[in-house]
């Protein structure tokens, strides 16, 4: 019993100790590293430094994130979640060119970068980002006006001193220009939530790049559909102009009041060539899905926190003939409108009798009838006839609970496809 009274934490090996080290914040993990020597060098150890989440630290400012970047972070870095002083009655610069420069450097392997609630207005331009950088997440963020452009804005007297060296070398060294030159932005994702400071003019700057193949747009309240349907991609007199290379595009409006809305997804009449998977919620459902039928490519489609009816869903997608999977996420279905009982029509008692006959085999299945107003079931064999190498995914899905109808909720199970009545 001696022996184990006297055993520490020195006696595990270093692989044990970094496994315990890892459910460590960051903020901790930095105060871990002043007990001893040797926890220091293991907290330096990159594979605790890989996904770096600063969001939960309120009080980073500049210098803290100077101090990470000379001690904790390294080449072993692929995803950053930084929180800005946007909302801080600090306030401050917080992101600048030289530490966006050092962690260019420091650490070639970053993938992605998410920055909340970020004042990204003292930067030019994001190609100071990392180059390194497949995925751009942007929420609630202020940007400049020439944010995405591919070129960096020069001073007067860099221009000058461009075109003279380029006059002067002309014709000499005009391939080596070619090699050294800036090959864009190699972003493949770019997620936008609550940015109101996004604009036309921003949208219209990403048809450069040449990488983008997904592109999400939540609560970008100036984006307007004659915006959009600039960007189309479409065939141009020299190839394909707009976004030649999205695949995905997600559009959505879900907040505040007092915001004119835009329908920006109306812009999707145009016809986007080579658009695989298309996103649409809130207001931007109903006019989405009158434009939808005009997306050739279209093989997903995608439609959450709205109230839909199935006479909608029905006409939208009955032009959607290469369409290969239908979600529902969040949606609330209306109840359908069944027709009313004329008294004295024929037939009556006998319907009756075949109910009253048929009353022992129905209580058997209680849990299997379906509810004359559940539209769900009327939907599936609709769109079976109309799309019929089509699936159907439902997520936390219900209907829309009436006084004159019947007071049934429809749920989902989260573990099942199965549909259950909750009362």
């Amino acid at each position: 019993m001696e022996e184990f009274k006297t055993c520490n934490l020195d006696y595990f090996p270093e692989n044990i100790l970094i496994d315990v080290l890892s459910f460590l914040s960051v903020r901790e993990l930095v105060r871990a590293g002043r007990v001893c020597k040797r926890w220091k060098r293991l907290v330096k150890d990159q594979r605790l430094w890989r996904v770096v989440d600063l969001t939960a630290w309120k009080g980073v400012t500049s210098r803290i994130l100077w101090v990470l970047l000379r001690q904790y972070l390294g080449c072993g870095l692929r995803c950053l979640r930084l929180r800005g002083l946007l909302l801080s009655a600090r306030g401050g610069t917080f992101l600048s060119e030289s530490w966006l420069k050092a962690l260019s450097t420091k650490c070639p392997r970053l993938t992605k970068l998410y920055l909340l609630h970020a004042d990204l207005r003292s930067l030019p331009s994001c190609q100071l980002l990392p180059p390194s950088l497949q995925v751009l997440e942007l929420r609630g963020c202020e940007l400049p006006r020439g944010f995405f452009n591919q070129t960096l804005p020069t001073s007067p007297d860099q221009e000058r001193a461009e075109a003279t060296s380029s006059a002067q070398q002309q014709g000499q060294d005009q391939k080596g220009k070619q090699r050294s030159s800036p090959s864009g932005i190699t972003i493949n994702t770019l997620v936008l939530n609550n940015v109101p400071s996004f604009t036309d003019q921003h949208l219209q700057s990403l048809t450069s790049w040449e990488r983008l193949s997904r592109l999400e747009l939540r609560d970008t309240f100036r984006v307007t559909a004659n915006g959009l349907r600039s960007c189309a991609a479409k065939d141009g007199i020299c190839g394909v102009e707009g976004f030649p290379r999205l695949k995905f595009l997600e559009i959505g409006i879900t907040g505040r009041q007092g915001y004119q809305l835009q329908m920006a997804s109306l812009g999707l009449g145009a016809g986007w060539l080579g658009l695989e998977e298309l996103s649409l919620g809130g207001k931007e459902v109903g006019p989405g899905l009158l434009c939808a039928s005009r997306l050739k490519d279209l093989k997903r489609l995608c439609l959450w926190a709205c109230t839909l009816s199935e006479m909608q869903i029905v006409r939208s997608c009955r032009m959607l003939r290469g369409l290969r999977q239908l979600e529902f996420l969040d949606v609330t279905f209306q109840p359908r409108q069944c027709p009313p009982v004329v008294e004295g029509e024929g037939g009556g008692e006998e319907e009756q009798d075949n109910e009253e006959a048929a009353g022992g085999e129905s209580n058997n299945d209680e849990n299997k009838t379906l509810d004359v107003n559940d539209p769900i079931p009327s939907l599936r064999r609709s769109l079976a006839v109309l799309l019929p190498a089509c699936s159907l995914v439902f997520t936390n899905c219900s209907v829309q609970v009436l006084e004159t109808f019947s007071p049934w909720i429809f749920l989902n199970l989260p573990t099942s496809t199965e549909w259950s009545y909750i009362l």
